[in-house]
């Protein structure tokens, strides 16, 4: 069976590695190291699909140290920086020549620099703004709060993606809160994390990855999903929010589905290299288990 993502698996938090054209997300640090982890997973991911990558890192940060930072361990970003695939700016030089931020100067700048990688031969256009520019610049916070809740038109029907990464150490509780809930998605703070949601649907989500470090929470979140079902007899699970799904992973789920002798139903959705893993694996050989995929969209 065959679904297409948008439905009620498409859920606002996903690994930064799900994010495709039209996705305007949010990301919240606290953690001057952890902040670099989304930016350089997103910035290479654009690179390597064609996209031309617009950083607008914290005011402030040396040139050297945001590319040292994206480099690592050696000078992936090079070539892209030499052809201009790869830009370094900051909010003030968009802007320019206007000295004051509106949101309609900034949408219109970054509708032009999406019609012009396009243009000139790229798949589209991504960026990664940290809102550090809204203090730098001095800039109402109110008027941040209107650019980011009504810049659906920036994105619909574009080839342009988004990451606005905010400090939870500057911004109140209030204003992220805020934030989280006008962004179509939110983000991992963390590669490598593994997350457990509740889907619209009530099926139990999750999103990350789910390997060697993540395993026993994994294998452990599936096991009280179970437990907590069992006298319904059947459960939903959803793995399309799963960047990774390392064959241990796979194999101890298949376990415990094969043991739950109270269930009647299990249901996994996934995408296909993880249907084709489960397969792989023998989900066809438990009679209570549906597979169903989704395909996610390019």
């Amino acid at each position: 069976m065959r679904r297409t993502a948008g439905d009620a698996t498409g859920d606002r938090l996903i690994p930064v590695h799900h994010m495709r054209p039209g996705d305007h997300a949010f990301v919240s640090y606290d953690n001057d190291e952890v902040r670099w982890e989304v930016l350089t997973a997103f910035t290479r991911l654009g690179l390597a699909r064609g996209e031309r990558v617009i950083v607008f890192p914290r005011p402030g940060t040396p040139q050297e140290e945001v590319l040292a930072r994206l480099d690592f361990p050696n000078r992936t970003t090079a070539t892209a920086r030499i052809r201009g695939q790869l830009v370094l700016s900051s909010m003030r030089r968009l802007i320019s020549p206007d000295p004051v931020f509106t949101a309609d100067r900034q949408w219109s700048r970054l509708r032009e620099e999406t019609a012009r990688a396009v243009t000139e031969g790229y798949t589209g256009l991504r960026t990664f703004i940290d809102m550090h520019w809204v203090p730098a610049l001095g800039a109402d916070v109110r008027t941040m709060m209107h650019r980011e809740s009504n810049a659906h038109d920036l994105f619909t029907g574009r080839p342009y993606s988004e990451i606005c990464a905010y400090d939870r150490r500057w911004f109140t509780p209030e204003v992220l809160t805020a934030m989280a809930e006008a962004h179509p998605r939110n983000l991992l703070e963390k590669l490598g994390a593994l997350r457990t949601v509740r889907a619209p649907d009530g099926a139990l989500r999750f999103v990350g990855e789910a390997d060697a470090a993540t395993k026993q929470r994994f294998l452990t979140a599936v096991e009280l999903a179970l437990l907590q079902s069992a006298g319904a007899g059947r459960l939903a699970l959803d793995l399309t929010g799963l960047h990774f799904l390392s064959v241990g992973c796979a194999a101890g789920l298949l376990t415990l589905v094969q043991e739950a002798g109270r269930h009647h139903r299990v249901g996994i959705r996934c995408g296909p290299v993880h249907i084709g893993l489960l397969r792989r694996l023998g989900a066809g050989s438990i009679p209570r288990l549906t597979l169903s995929e989704v395909a996610r969209p390019c």
